[in-house]
């Protein structure tokens, strides 16, 4: 071997992108923090049992939680550019942990709207989907669609972790130690995010992910209030904003209002266990996982406007059918719609912030926080309309057909929106 192939320096293997690691703690993160999502459905026949309490009253409570979930959003992500990732999500998970853990001392109705409500309302809507968002336009400049469709299937994943687990603490134990569990979750998390995540590749010295130059740290923005509600008045000025606003609507009132909150009592209405609906929503985890992450790859690649249009009409179809499908055991349709809705539950969010990013730049976390309000507070309306319509008609169905309707509605919507003008021509504006 000659001297210079001896003193030849061994090849450096690269390492992956910083950004990598972060999306994996944000991924994390969110799973550890689903346990508060996955819990209101299964706890809506046992507080009826012990406290007599009607659906509407706490149909009402999970609104309350869903509306302040989208409405702190957009504040959040401002909240995020002044104080920085860590900060407000460690802040957050803290609050959801209190909230959910104060609920097993509860004895009336207004401590279930104020504890479960409004503080895990506040918590969760200040690391929701625009935590997702915004740690994507901060740490990748390409692979973009794909990482929102990856850190969006947290939830799912979460929700498939923490679902079986959960309704079988219902089952066997009560309520109330269902409710520490979750309170626990959120708080293991929290050293996590506060030794891994960071918040801009700034930080560690690092260009985003794609990007070919660097990109230095913004400044804190103050006011984040200030800046929320400017961004809200300025996309408020344009009419896709409205559009995905109303969309989004549908789609939070079409699954986190309606089928993760009711699912599980409208099934055990029909005589099937508890465990076993809870099981099913678990499986629309799973199917969601591929979904969102085949959404977030039909993103990068195909018209975001007809991918939406296709989302929302399948899955009113799929809505429309399932009143025929209940029964009291799992049988090959149910799983069949199980299946279908779950590849469909939340692929709608990818397209959606690719929309936002495309129309409000640098605002768009934001402004995708004001059209994620938006989707929350369809969900409110559905979770309190949909226990006030069990108590009224004695079932659910009406309440499947009406939200199948609106899905086909959605995929109208989507439909409208217009493609984005070349640089320079503005966006298209209400007259």
């Amino acid at each position: 071997m000659s001297g210079d192939s001896a003193s030849a320096p061994a090849p450096r293997r690269r390492r992956p992108h910083r950004a990598w690691t972060v999306a994996a703690v944000t991924f994390l993160t969110i799973i550890g923090a689903a346990g508060f999502a996955s819990l209101p459905g299964l706890l809506i026949d046992p507080l009826h049992a012990e406290f007599h309490w009607s659906r509407a009253t706490i149909g009402f409570a999970v609104s309350v939680n869903l509306a302040l979930y989208g409405l702190t959003a957009p504040f959040a992500a401002a909240l995020m550019d002044r104080f920085g990732i860590r900060r407000v999500v460690a802040a957050a998970l803290t609050v959801i942990a209190t909230g959910a853990g104060l609920t097993v001392f509860m004895t009336t109705s207004w401590q279930l709207v104020l504890l479960w409500g409004v503080l895990v309302g506040l918590g969760s809507g200040s690391m929701a989907l625009a935590f997702a968002a915004t740690v994507t336009g901060r740490w990748f400049t390409e692979r973009r669609g794909l990482v929102t469709g990856i850190l969006t299937a947290a939830g799912a994943s979460g929700q498939l972790v923490f679902l079986p687990l959960l309704s079988w603490i219902v089952d066997r134990h009560d309520w109330r130690p269902a409710a520490v569990t979750v309170a626990l979750a959120a708080l293991a998390v929290v050293p996590l995010v506060w030794l891994l995540l960071r918040d801009h590749p700034a930080d560690v010295g690092l260009a985003p992910y794609g990007a070919t130059e660097f990109v230095p740290k913004p400044p804190p923005q103050p006011g984040a209030a200030r800046r929320a509600i400017r961004a809200l008045v300025s996309a408020a000025r344009t009419g896709p904003f409205w559009l995905l606003a109303g969309t989004f609507a549908i789609c939070g009132a079409t699954t986190n209002g309606l089928v993760k909150t009711h699912f599980v009592p409208a099934a055990h209405d029909h005589g099937m266990p508890m465990t076993a609906a809870a099981s099913l929503l678990a499986v629309i985890g799973v199917f969601d996982i591929v979904g969102t992450i085949a959404s977030g790859w039909f993103t990068d690649r195909f018209d975001t406007r007809r991918l939406l249009a296709v989302y929302y009409g399948l899955r009113g179809v799929s809505l429309m059918f399932l009143p025929l499908l209940l029964a009291d055991s799992v049988h090959p349709p149910m799983v069949f719609f199980i299946v279908f809705y779950g590849l469909d539950w939340v692929a709608t969010v990818p397209p959606t912030i690719a929309l936002c990013r495309e129309y409000y730049g640098e605002d768009s976390a934001i402004v995708f926080g004001w059209v994620l309000a938006a989707h929350q507070v369809g969900a409110a309306l559905i979770a309190f309309l949909g226990g006030l319509a069990r108590d009224a008609f004695g079932t659910y169905d009406p309440v499947w057909y009406a939200s199948g309707a609106l899905c086909a509605l959605a995929a109208l919507m989507a439909l409208v929106i217009r493609q984005r003008r070349a640089a320079g021509e503005g966006l298209p504006t209400l007259s």
